[in-house]
């Protein structure tokens, strides 16, 4: 309509984005001081909770009416300015925003494995656990290798690969219930030699029964007393105050046990360790889902627009924004990668239980495609978490 309203919102096609804008708007387009537009934007933080801004409409009509403008464009502006309020943000804060978007993106594609590394030292954070990070690493080309006593510092680490690229090391730090001293502790006797037992072990890092067996759970034992149910037994025969004070050994002969099954260690990494080195979960399910017509995330990614599709994952995120209005967004994850999942307000209500307790969770819809991008529209959920037994996993789950 004028000028002055070009020269502050052309550059975002006539929308008000940034705080900043609102401000120059009021001023150059309704006449408000510098004191009343900075009112105005403290104003438009709070009225979704507060109200306070129905007296702003009056003065922002009149002020526009005055200058020229229609007062159809008046107050289509203003409701713009009541709607900002939901999400704007100052342009610095985007600023600062764009600029970590950028740089993370630029390491995970030019650099992925201290990427992983970084993100894993950094937890708790973000949206996605430590599993999914390290799947979709993983998936990307990255190697990861075990956690070890003989090998893992405290934080995650990167290690020569043959390829050349660096491999991450997993650190003590995923080790459930084991402290950051004892870890340091076994770094540092280390640093004088490698450990022949777990006897050796406890002795010079100084360990306790406790520290031990978060060890032996971890599968961090096996590169000295070989798998987790052998690492058990050793522990098993540990007393820790003898050693301490006498320096005694313990017959720790081998009984002759059998290795976990695949399922057992893959309860095992994710009890301990939050996530597993070996196959996805969903990889020893995929038959039986298979026979359930239930298809992979990549054989969706490939389904054209308005296909019919019917899959299943494990929930590792739900979101419902406030302003989504109710719909409630789903991540699921298989062995092939993740499915993005839209269920809208009514679908959630009706299946509520479905929606908010399943975690494996199974949905009958449609695809929606947009170049890459790809989601399901749900018409119905189902939840079939019986099917991973004594599998612990966790979503995120954010309003």
């Amino acid at each position: 309509p004028s000028e002055a309203v070009r020269g502050v919102l052309e550059r975002t096609l006539g929308v008000p984005i940034f705080q900043e804008q609102v401000m120059q708007l009021a001023v150059v387009a309704a006449g408000f001081s510098a004191g009343e537009s900075d009112h105005l934007r403290r104003s438009m933080a709070a009225w979704k909770r507060e109200g306070g801004m129905e007296h702003f409409q009056e003065r922002l009509v009149r002020g526009m009416r005055e200058r020229g403008y229609a007062r159809e464009f008046a107050e289509r502006i203003y409701q713009q300015i009541l709607g900002f309020g939901e999400y704007g943000f100052p342009e610095s804060h985007s600023a600062s925003f764009a600029l970590l978007v950028y740089v993370s993106a630029w390491l995970k594609r030019h650099h992925p494995a201290a990427f992983l590394a970084a993100l894993l030292n950094s937890q708790p954070m973000g949206f996605y656990a430590p599993a999914q990070l390290v799947q979709d690493a993983r998936r990307h080309g990255v190697e990861v290798r075990p956690v070890g006593v003989l090998a893992s510092g405290w934080e995650c680490a990167l290690e020569p690969a043959a390829d050349g690229a660096p491999a991450v090391r997993l650190g003590l730090l995923m080790v459930k219930g084991l402290s950051e001293a004892g870890a340091l502790r076994i770094v540092g006797a280390r640093a004088h030699g490698g450990f022949a037992t777990v006897d050796e072990l406890m002795r010079r890092a100084r360990l306790d029964k406790h520290e031990l067996k978060c060890l032996a759970a971890s599968g961090a034992l096996e590169s000295i007393a070989g798998h987790r149910r052998l690492a058990y037994w050793q522990v098993a025969g540990v007393d820790t105050a003898q050693h301490l004070l006498s320096g005694a050994a313990v017959d720790e002969t081998d009984p002759r046990l059998h290795a976990p099954s695949e399922g057992d260690g893959l309860v095992a990494d994710y009890r301990s360790l939050g996530l597993t080195l070996g196959r996805h979960p969903l990889a020893l399910l995929r038959a039986r889902l298979a026979r359930m017509r239930l298809a992979t995330a990549e054989e969706v990614r490939r389904l054209p627009h308005g296909s019919s599709v019917r899959t299943a994952g494990i929930v590792i995120g739900r979101q419902r924004p406030d302003t989504a209005s109710g719909v409630v967004f789903v991540t699921l994850e298989d062995e092939t990668g993740c499915v993005n999942v839209i269920v809208w307000r009514d679908l959630g209500e009706r299946q509520r239980r479905e929606l908010l307790s399943a975690r494996l969770m199974a949905v009958y819809g449609s695809v929606e495609r947009e170049g890459e991008v790809v989601h399901v529209i749900v018409r119905r959920l189902a939840d079939h978490s019986e099917l991973l037994g004594r599998l612990g996993t966790r979503s995120r789950d954010f309003h």
